[in-house]
């Protein structure tokens, strides 16, 4: 099931991608005399110049899939262009989408969307890259997520039974289902060497004077695996969120430099976002095949930063001192920029 999913979420990143993603500069179609079929406007060429829809319009369940498969991996041509020049040229890369380049390259956010999806598809297929992926961490994680469910359930079953009970209905259907699903739960926890009680997270002092968030640091520790799910969810959906976290900390590297405006700020994190994440799945790609762990870890640490490096380089024209202290400066930012992400994720999950 899950290696559906995970095929599922990757088509879903490549065609969200592609819909963000300028048509510009694309590859060539058919030549079709006469007018759009979208906007009824004459033709002079392959596309239409007032919609750009295409002349020659295909109606084949060959040509659909053959759309599916440039919205998923071919992004018409660019990202065979970008990809390149993102691993080893990413300040020109930059410098040069940041100029005008556009029709070349695929652009950042487009690149970003379909490198989370991608990253999140991987994960949920073979793993992270960051430690041994084996059958018994594929097996604990899917746990966590069945356990988060059938707690989500049970709750749901007891609120359908008290209803019932005040309608005076009759609830042993439900009984039978509760006992179930408790019983499914008590050999969880007992798998996962847990007391009758389940598993706690301790967040410390409880009360903070604060009535709501009281309640939901309570309800967190009663339900640790589905604030654990929660969070595993809340990354994926608001990974977009690193990018405006980022882009104040670099602006602080170059703030006295009229010629760097916020806009360019913003396509060189989501560029180096982006090599992150498809660094980290290359790695998740590798690990089954050669069994990779501390390595994985290692060359995260390692190629990210010369990657910050020579983008900052050749993204903002720096020497090698400039470039050397604002990449030190950099990576101590990405850490807070993490942390505050993490906290937005804590709180999403505990309010949620």
């Amino acid at each position: 099931m899950n290696e559906i999913e995970g095929i599922g979420e990757a088509v879903t990143g490549g065609l969200a991608a592609r819909a963000v993603e300028p048509a510009a500069g694309e590859a060539k179609g058919h030549d079709a005399p006469g007018n759009c079929l979208n906007c009824g406007g004459a033709l002079a060429g392959p596309y239409c110049h007032l919609c750009g829809q295409q002349g020659h319009v295909h109606r084949t369940l060959g040509a659909f899939w053959h759309d599916l498969l440039h919205g998923v991996l071919h992004f018409e041509g660019k990202i065979w262009r970008t990809l390149p020049l993102l691993a080893w040229r990413p300040g020109a890369l930059t410098r040069r989408y940041v100029a005008g380049e556009r029709a070349k390259f695929v652009s950042p956010i487009a690149l970003f969307l379909f490198s989370v999806f991608m990253m999140f598809a991987i994960f949920s297929w073979v793993g992270g890259p960051l430690g041994p992926v084996s059958p018994s961490n594929r097996s604990a994680e899917e746990a966590v997520t069945s356990r988060a469910q059938a707690e989500v359930r049970l709750r749901s079953l007891e609120s359908e039974r008290a209803a019932r009970a005040r309608r005076n209905e009759d609830v042993r259907v439900i009984d039978l289902q509760i006992a179930a699903i408790r019983g499914t739960l008590d050999e969880v926890r007992l798998a996962q060497g847990e007391t009758g009680d389940g598993l706690k997270i301790s967040f410390g002092a409880r009360r903070t004077g604060i009535a709501w968030l009281d309640a939901a640091i309570h309800k967190a520790e009663e339900n640790p695996s589905l604030l654990i799910y929660k969070l595993q969810s809340n990354a994926y959906k608001f990974s977009w969120a690193l990018i405006p976290i980022s882009v104040p900390f670099l602006w602080l590297l170059f703030f006295w430099k009229r010629r760097y405006g916020l806009y360019d700020h913003v396509v060189f994190v989501t560029y180096s976002l982006c090599f992150l994440t498809l660094l980290l799945v290359l790695l998740a790609l590798l690990q089954p095949l050669f069994h990779i762990g501390s390595e994985a870890i290692l060359a995260v640490l390692v190629l990210q930063p010369v990657h910050m490096y020579r983008q900052l380089r050749g993204a903002y024209m720096l020497g090698r001192f400039g470039a050397l202290w604002r990449t030190i400066l950099l990576l101590l930012f990405a850490f807070v920029s993490l942390g505050i992400f993490t906290l937005l994720l804590l709180a999403l999950g505990l309010l949620g």
